[in-house]
């Protein structure tokens, strides 16, 4: 018989005894007892042991090495089965050398269902060298046009980063069938060869690239969707992210868990809650099961999306939770000012005999440092390390700072931030320094400054918060220096900007925005509501204004922040009972809050701001967050 038979290139029928073993233990047995009764030498039942050590959902590659290498004439397959098992283990090294081994065993030749697994261990090794080498063999077997096998070869050359011999190999593989006919009839192989070109291009962050590849695709799957859908989202370009979403539902394939699970973040971080609640009511016709993943995605999305009551109801009605869970809905009562019922339920958490994370415990701290719970913040801290055993990471650290300097206990906070244990970051120094600010320490304010200049020397948030701190304090002559050092080494303020979402559509508004197409209907009603705003006595904060400009121009000013804008606009663009949704980059100032509460009042608005911090809930004239945030 020959030794390039057909027997020899897929698997052997099971045994009906190897078809009887449950485990490798059971297997184990068996295998002893084949050895014993010499059967072992029988290849179709060395095959299937070798399969089952090798491939099972608990493999022991030890095991299946052995049998391997006492195999007397091992076939294609028992070589395919060996390559495939430790290609896709944590030694895929081991695959190249067996596949070495296979082109000098002469009875032997790769086939197409070698090469895939071969050049994945290339791919997980970064072998490149190795990788053009089993190239010229695949060109040497005649297999370079085959679909699977190509597009591991242009995947391999992208994981190893050689994007122009991947992109040399796609452009031939799509003239290739367009010679010989067209796409095939199920397209699947070219859509995957295309999918792997498009990753290519996402992986080296050429997204424009990506895009026009994705968009010139003769036929898309499923998966060509979310890739695009989960780049986007995955590198914070979440209005692109929701476009491509949106144009898939108008293609004739459907969104699955995948889609839904790599959306919901995007939609999250844009407050796009009619989107959110449509996702969740897609998840719920197509009785889409909402595990632990989904429902942490859906508790984010609701939470971040001004509707924590929608969270917590998700919440509620998930079968099983897991610390993912728990931490999704603590964080997102955290976010909401709700200390009380955070509080509440990492308590239930422990209850349920789930371990709070690390991450749990910034969620806890960051509710205690929004509510001004000192003790109860204290108290969690020591709790973190000597009850449940975590170390402190950098972020708990700044959360502790931050929750002594908005108490104004600017000393206790600056010894914590010189006695950590790790080098404190950015983020820590711009808790404390905006402390300052809060509480007009200059001396400590200038003295954090210089560190955090030091440490980042083109981040434009201590300079920015430098400056507001001396704005603040009328000392124009200082803010003046900090503006020119800013000047000299190109450093820019982020600007402020608000999104609304209106009828499932973002609007973007930046301060002082009149790129609008409503524009003079937005001014308009700017106009209004700053006379509704005085006939209730209302005067604006001009110590928000920082800058040196008279009282006239700083009200102006006043008038037109971006969350000003944005809710402007929402109120000539929904009906009088509708809530309104805004979400802002940055910390809301003490003017815009004041004036919100009183919008709420004057217009009977549920207004739902979401600042670089937290939620704020305006409603009848007062916010959920009591005027401390």
């Amino acid at each position: 018989m020959s030794v390039f038979s057909n027997s020899s290139l897929f698997p052997p029928p099971i045994p009906a005894k190897i078809q009887t073993c449950k485990t490798i233990k059971d297997l184990q047995q068996l295998h002893a007892q084949k050895i014993k009764t010499g059967r072992i030498r029988d290849p179709f039942a060395a095959a299937q042991i070798l399969q089952f050590y090798a491939l099972s959902d608990h493999p022991n590659l030890q095991s299946a090495h052995l049998v391997f290498t006492h195999m007397e004439e091992p076939n294609c397959y028992s070589y395919n089965t060996i390559i495939r098992a430790f290609s896709d283990s944590n030694q895929p090294l081991e695959a190249i050398i067996i596949y070495h081994q296979m082109l000098h065993d002469r009875f032997v030749k790769p086939n197409q269902y070698t090469f895939p697994s071969v050049l994945k261990a290339c791919s997980r090794e970064i072998r490149i060298e190795e990788g053009k080498q089993i190239h010229c063999q695949i060109i040497k077997h005649g297999l370079n046009l085959d679909d699977f096998v190509l597009s591991n070869l242009i995947r391999m050359y992208v994981i190893c980063g050689v994007m122009d011999d991947a992109q040399r190999l796609f452009k031939g593989s799509v003239q290739s069938k367009n010679i010989f006919g067209g796409i095939d009839k199920s397209g699947e192989g070219i859509i995957v060869i295309w999918n792997v070109m498009i990753d290519g291009y996402i992986r080296i962050g050429e997204f424009e690239s990506a895009r026009k590849l994705f968009d010139e695709m003769p036929q898309r799957s499923v998966v060509s969707w979310n890739g695009m859908i989960a780049a986007y989202a995955q590198n914070g370009l979440f209005k692109e992210a929701l476009e491509v979403f949106c144009e898939m539902q108008t293609s004739d394939l459907h969104p699955n868990y995948v889609t839904l699970v790599s959306v919901l973040p995007a939609i999250s971080r844009l407050g796009a809650l009619d989107l959110g609640e449509w996702v969740h009511k897609y998840v719920e016709k197509n009785m889409i099961k909402v595990d632990e993943v989904l429902g942490s995605a859906l508790i984010d999305m609701y939470s971040k999306c001004g509707s924590i009551d929608k969270a917590l109801q998700v919440f509620d009605c998930l079968p099983h939770r897991n610390v993912v869970t728990w931490n999704a809905i603590i964080g997102g009562l955290a976010m909401h000012g709700r200390a009380d019922d955070a509080l509440d339920h990492f308590f239930r958490m422990e209850q349920a005999g789930v371990a709070p994370s690390d991450v749990t415990f910034i969620s806890v701290l960051s509710v205690c440092s929004h509510a001004g719970l000192v003790d109860e913040g204290r108290s969690h801290f020591k709790n973190m390390v000597r009850v449940n055993g975590l170390r402190p990471r950098v972020e708990h650290y700044g959360c502790m700072v931050d929750l002594f300097g908005r108490a104004g206990l600017l000393k206790e906070a600056e010894e914590l931030v010189l006695n950590t244990p790790m080098k404190p970051d950015d983020v820590i120094w711009k808790a404390l320094l905006s402390a300052c600010r809060l509480h007009g320490d200059t001396e400590m304010g200038e003295r954090v400054a210089r560190r955090l200049m030091d440490l980042a020397p083109h981040d434009s948030g201590s300079y920015v918060l430098l400056s507001n701190l001396y704005a603040s304090l009328g000392n124009w002559e200082d803010v003046a220096k900090v503006r020119l050092m800013m000047k000299e080494m190109d450093i820019r303020k982020d600007p402020g900007c608000s999104l609304i979402a209106i009828d499932g559509m973002i609007h973007e508004f930046l301060v002082q925005d009149e790129s609008h197409p409503r524009a003079k209907e937005i001014h308009s009603m700017l106009e209004e509501m700053a006379v509704r705003l005085r006939s209730t006595g209302y005067m604006p904060d001009t110590t928000q204004v920082l800058l040196n400009i008279d009282e006239e121009e700083k009200e102006s000013a006043l008038y037109y922040h971006s969350e000003k804008i944005a809710i402007a606009f929402g109120l000539i663009s929904t009906n009088p009972s509708a809530t309104l949704q805004v979400v802002k980059n940055l910390r809301v100032c003490a003017d815009c809050h004041s004036s919100i509460k009183l919008i709420s009042k004057i217009y009977d608005r549920r207004i739902i701001l979401r600042d670089r911090n937290r939620f704020h809930h305006f409603e009848k004239g007062s916010c959920s967050c009591m005027d401390y945030w």
